[in-house]
């Protein structure tokens, strides 16, 4: 019988054996979630409703009221007692609002700038946690329309998420929350005013 050695070479398996990959975990594209990659996101409706200005300005500058018909708004708080008048006639008041979806809520403050009867601006402070920008406009306008009382409303609508992955989850969902939003304020007019 002949018995052979066999002596370990200092070749390497990867110069034996033909080279395999294989990937286990294959990673996203993270590059959505890098500083600074979230764009402003916009909304604007434009809509005849048969209200008077008066009556959508009542319903849109009653932030306090907003956790009772407002999407995802779960809390309202007035920070500025009374509202402070400018020398061009606005009321400006300081709002903190908490909104939440599932497991999530933050809070934020907003600088709500209302003409009466004509606009409403809120913004969102710099400060903010939530959002690196939340601008929302409302103003309301005589609508030529034949319908007697009917107002134009317009609404502008801009943010953007100070964090990243709210950024990315919003994008995929912001024209609907923003439509649920304008028809959120549509029907409490509705239960308000008949």
């Amino acid at each position: 019988m002949i018995m052979m050695l066999v002596r370990p070479t200092t070749a390497r398996l990867s110069q034996v054996l033909p080279r395999c990959r294989r990937n286990f975990i294959t990673l996203p594209d993270l590059s959505a979630f890098a500083p600074g990659s979230s764009e402003p996101q916009r909304y604007k409706e434009r809509k005849v409703l048969p209200y008077t200005q008066k009556q959508l300005y009542d319903v849109v500058s009653d932030v306090a009221s907003y956790p009772k018909f407002v999407p995802f708004c779960s809390g309202s708080r007035i920070l500025t007692h009374p509202p402070k008048q400018t020398s061009d006639g606005k009321q400006v008041v300081e709002a903190e609002l908490t909104v939440g979806f599932l497991t999530f809520k933050e809070s934020y403050v907003s600088t709500v700038k209302c003409i009466p009867n004509s606009s409403v601006e809120a913004v969102a402070s710099s400060s903010t946690p939530l959002f690196k920008t939340l601008s929302t406009i409302w103003r309301f306008e005589p609508s030529r329309a034949a319908t007697p009382n009917s107002t134009l409303v317009t609404l502008d609508l801009e943010y953007a998420f100070a964090n990243p992955l709210h950024a990315s989850v919003s994008s995929a969902f912001f024209g609907q929350v923003s439509k649920a939003m304008v028809q959120a304020f549509e029907e409490r007019c509705r239960r308000v005013y008949g």
